[in-house]
């Protein structure tokens, strides 16, 4: 120890350290002594600093901010933190999909848009992506997606035949590969991309009233992109290069804004509509649900330790709130169970009780114990319910009637069968058809010439092709002419030399 007056090293314990550099040893250079508890404590500790990283959106960063209610969607629900003028303390994280910690942030992916709210009435997250829909509509596929997007067991390289085997026999992947080969596959920076929900959701007004929602969050910071050059470039010079933009943002004053509106479609245009509302691979037309404003949402504060508000901060689509609830989207109920369950096994079973999960009201549960648990009730509080004795009780007022669509037989036979409109390539070429300009229309089909060139098997480069046709004609056309020159198997396989011609 030097002078009184200077703080020093502890154990966990808090007790005083003799020495933050030497071990105790049989002399200089003799054996180190087990008893050294603190040697073996730095040691122990040093091999568990980590926790498992997120099988999904392992690579992401975030910061501290607010979300203001700007406009007047009381009509549609009663969650506090969407009434007039509310403002509420939130945590954003931004993430890729497929990589691993290490990865670039530059790797075409869709990016992670995962959100809670501190709100008056308890945590609020909103799990999405900067896209707003899905590969898949049934969670039941999504261990395997996830599978085909990782590594081969084997080599452990990523691999783009097992990509595109499972997307073309997946055909519902059609509208996000559209998205995902198009310019939204890469982001300038988090700051300027957009948002989504991506689900549909209910929300539920003070008379019970119920409505479907979807929420867009349009960045106000202007969408940007990289070009490919560009983002495989950065992946090589900075593989953190959306982490630091996003923390020098912050750390200048600069702080991005986001203004989220939402679709909102009445409870009973479901049962008729003219394809599945609760199909995550589909969108709303704008023309049949228009936007309505509702707030803004700001990044202002970075977070002081990324392990600690980053890495163990836990978002799950089953912390709903009062006037929000679930849809019969069947991903959306395949999360409810999954997220929950992946933080419990990842961060802990009392991952809530962290700081940066903790909600900012009063947590009255009849939980008990298990690992790292330190929030507990007085003794005389019982630890079961129903009781006579004063615990905590139900409150029913307090969610109204939440729910209503997992009894209705109507609405639970019309998402379960096919709408007018329910295939799986229409939306994915009105995309490149209608809302892609010539000059993103051939940087989607450069994207994925780039991609596809990297199929090796000439059976499954055959049914790539047929997926694009399905999208659009003409857009399978000019794909097969980018491949023709490079394609597997082109110069001697009489299929694939027919479909190249």
């Amino acid at each position: 120890m030097t002078d009184e007056n200077t703080d020093f090293t502890t154990t966990q314990a808090g007790a005083p350290v003799a020495s933050d550099e030497h071990s105790q040893s049989v002399g200089a250079d003799g054996p180190i002594a087990l008893h050294d508890a603190y040697l073996v404590e730095k040691l122990a500790q040093f091999n568990r600093e980590k926790v498992p990283e997120r099988i999904v959106h392992a690579k992401g960063g975030g910061a501290f901010g607010t979300f203001t209610t700007t406009a007047d969607v009381s009509q549609y629900t009663r969650a506090a933190l969407f009434q007039p003028g509310v403002t509420t303390e939130m945590l954003a994280r931004f993430s890729t999909v497929a990589g691993e910690q290490g990865s670039p942030d530059t790797w075409r992916d869709p990016r992670g848009f995962a959100l809670k709210f501190y709100t008056s009435e308890g945590n609020y997250d909103l799990v999405g992506n900067n896209t707003p829909v899905f590969f898949i509509r049934d969670g039941i596929k999504f261990p395997d997606f996830i599978h085909s997007q990782k590594r081969l067991p084997g080599s452990h390289l990523r691999d783009h035949d097992m990509q595109w085997d499972f997307w073309t026999l997946s055909p519902e992947s059609a509208h996000q590969v559209t998205w995902l080969m198009g310019d939204r596959g890469l982001p300038a920076s988090w700051r300027m991309m957009d948002g989504f929900g991506s689900h549909t959701y209910q929300w539920i007004n003070a008379q019970g009233e119920k409505f479907w929602v979807k929420y867009h969050f349009k960045t106000e910071q202007g969408n940007e992109i990289l070009s490919q050059a560009d983002a495989d470039r950065i992946a090589g010079e900075d593989a953190d290069f959306h982490i630091r933009d996003l923390a020098e943002a912050i750390d200048r004053n600069d702080f991005p804004t986001w203004k989220l509106s939402v679709q909102i479609m009445p409870y009973a245009d479901a049962a008729t509509y003219r394809f599945n509302p609760f199909d995550l691979t589909k969108v709303w037309p704008h023309s049949d649900y228009p936007l309505h404003e509702v707030g803004t949402m700001e990044l202002n504060r970075n977070p002081e330790n990324y392990f600690a508000q980053i890495e163990q901060a836990t978002f799950a689509p089953s912390n709903f709130v009062p006037g929000i609830a679930a849809s019969p989207d069947k991903m959306l109920l395949a999360r409810i169970f999954s997220y929950a369950d992946a933080h419990r096994y990842r961060v802990g079973t009392n991952h809530a009780q962290l700081p940066v999960n903790l909600p900012h009201t009063a947590v009255n549960d009849y939980s008990k114990d298990g690992a790292a648990r330190y929030q507990f009730s007085s003794a005389t509080t019982p630890v079961y319910a129903p009781n006579s004795v004063g615990g905590p009780a139900a409150s029913p007022s307090a969610h109204g009637d939440d729910s209503g669509w997992e009894s209705d037989g109507v609405l639970q036979r019309s998402a379960a069968t096919l709408h007018a409109e329910d295939d799986d390539f229409g939306q994915a070429g009105t995309l490149v058809r209608d809302v892609l300009d010539d000059a993103a229309r051939d940087r989607l089909v450069g994207n994925i010439v780039g991609h596809v060139s990297k199929v090796t098997r000439p059976d499954l480069l055959l049914r790539v092709l047929d997926y694009w046709s399905s999208v659009d004609e003409e857009l399978g056309r000019r794909v097969a002419e980018g491949i023709k020159p490079s394609a597997p198997g082109s110069n001697e396989d009489p299929a694939t030399v027919g479909i190249l011609q």
